[in-house]
């Protein structure tokens, strides 16, 4: 029983959050004002809690399992769902169903710690499933916006789509191997045309869930149309925990197939990267913006996964703790701003400098980071996943990889002119921050920076990958 406990301590205090808010909400209920402090703290508490206590080993016959790699992992998220409820409190306040809402967002986190930890196909598969179907939720939550529930029409359809191809790559992965054991399945896989084919379905599954070009349409509706927390949800912690497993995947189970996945990724990488760039450079809300920043960001992730070794894991561990906190200081400080005029255009944010300078420097470092320039950590983060693509030395490679770096760094500075450079003869008035928010923005900005100075940080992931 200590051992139960202590393995699945991290899905543990998320169902007892789970819980705590659905007694909350068929009580006699609480004021969010109150309600939304005493959500974060719990959050806190799981946060802190997934640095201790950690164990490595396997239940039910091999079917969860936990490292201490895997265990960072789930830390990883829960400081990123944690980020997210202190950057989006000024729309959580005013949500009719905060309950709900957090419920339906710590539903998809334990989905997702299952999804990490699974050990077979099948828990693999529902784990999936429960980390997918509540978010498609959370994407109609602001039920007044036509918008929000076109997004998530697109998005329900989308994984329905892509739960069905895995589910069929599933069967014949089984009816190939006679197995669905990660442990299992490497021995019995001779490279044969109908395992080649369950491999693609399966890789495609993964490649919609990352919106991997080509199968990325339905992300910048569903960014565009679902509230800014949902959207950061579905761009950092849902991104990162299945590029988590799809390593697992790749190294593991799929290791003898090493040729085929390697060449799928390169495509797939450089396709990503292309598309989403020039579709960013095109435009004019934050949000759709944004979302195709995020698809070109999956490319590079893409490009460290493509290493096949320990440096690749770690690089990608690394850039997706470091996307954490730039993605959502981007994102949050879109929400501030959306929140309090409306605006959600890259025009609007001309001279916002002048009005919001705190805002106007957030945002910056955000998208630097996203950049790569240095000395953020975003910098780092791109150096180490090109880095471990180099491993193979294919440095045709390397160079699109790198001029793909270059046209990203200039649609990054067409925002950035715009807030420090551009007229605007109605600039965006002052916005009054609250402290949690600015607590938060503050929180994201000391990461892109710590983490670009600290190299201890990425040595003790390496470690964790031996």
């Amino acid at each position: 029983m200590s051992d139960f406990i202590i393995l699945m301590k991290s899905e543990l205090v998320v169902t007892t959050i789970i819980f705590l808010l659905l007694f909350v909400k068929i009580g006699k209920g609480m004021r969010n004002e109150k309600l939304l402090p005493l959500i974060q703290v719990l959050l806190l508490i799981n946060v802190l809690f997934s640095f201790v206590f950690n164990k490595e080993g396997s239940l039910f016959d091999g079917m969860f399992s936990t490292t201490s790699l895997i265990a960072f992992q789930k830390s990883i998220l829960s400081l990123a769902v944690y980020l997210i409820s202190l950057l989006c409190s000024v729309w959580l306040k005013r949500s009719e169903h905060l309950p709900e809402f957090f419920m339906l967002m710590l539903s998809a986190l334990l989905g997702m710690f299952f999804m990490i930890s699974s050990g077979n196909l099948l828990i693999f598969y529902l784990s999936l499933e429960l980390s997918t179907i509540p978010v498609a939720a959370m994407a109609n939550f602001d039920l007044q916006k036509r918008a929000s529930s076109e997004g998530a029409m697109k998005m329900i359809l989308s994984s329905a789509f892509s739960s069905g191809i895995l589910l069929f790559g599933i069967s014949l992965i089984y009816g190939t191997t006679g197995t669905i054991l990660f442990s299992e399945i490497p021995g019995q896989l001779d490279g044969s045309p109908i395992q080649i084919l369950a491999f693609v379905f399966l890789f495609t599954a993964f490649a919609f869930k990352l919106s991997v070009v080509p199968f990325h349409l339905w992300t910048a509706d569903v960014y565009e149309g679902a509230p800014i927390a949902t959207t950061s949800f579905l761009s950092v912690v849902s991104k990162g925990a299945v590029a988590f497993i799809f390593i697992t995947a790749l190294y593991k189970v799929f290791q003898p197939l090493e040729e085929t996945w390697y060449l799928m990724l390169v495509i797939l990488s450089i396709a990503t990267m292309v598309i989403g760039n020039l579709f960013a450079l095109r435009q004019k809300n934050i949000k759709r913006f944004l979302a195709f920043s995020s698809i070109a960001q999956v490319g590079f992730i893409l490009v460290g996964i493509s290493a096949g070794n320990e440096i690749g894991i770690s690089s990608v561990v690394f850039f997706i703790l470091v996307y954490v906190f730039s993605n959502l200081a981007a994102f949050g400080v879109a929400d501030v701003i959306s929140a309090a005029s409306g605006k959600e255009s890259i025009d609007d944010y001309k001279g916002l400098y002048k009005t919001n300078p705190f805002l106007s420097w957030i945002m910056t470092l955000a998208l630097f980071s996203l950049a790569g320039i240095p000395p953020t950590a975003g910098f780092f983060g791109k150096l180490f996943l090109i880095s471990a693509g180099a491993a193979k030395a294919n440095y045709i490679y390397i160079i699109i990889v790198a001029l793909n770096m270059i046209v990203s760094l200039y649609y990054y500075l067409i925002v950035v002119r715009a807030i420090f450079i551009d007229k605007n003869e109605q600039p965006i008035d002052k916005i009054a921050i609250s402290k949690t928010v600015k607590l938060a923005l503050i929180i994201c900005g000391a990461g892109i920076i710590l983490l670009g100075l600290l190299s201890w940080i990425y040595e003790h992931i390496q470690s964790l990958t031996v």
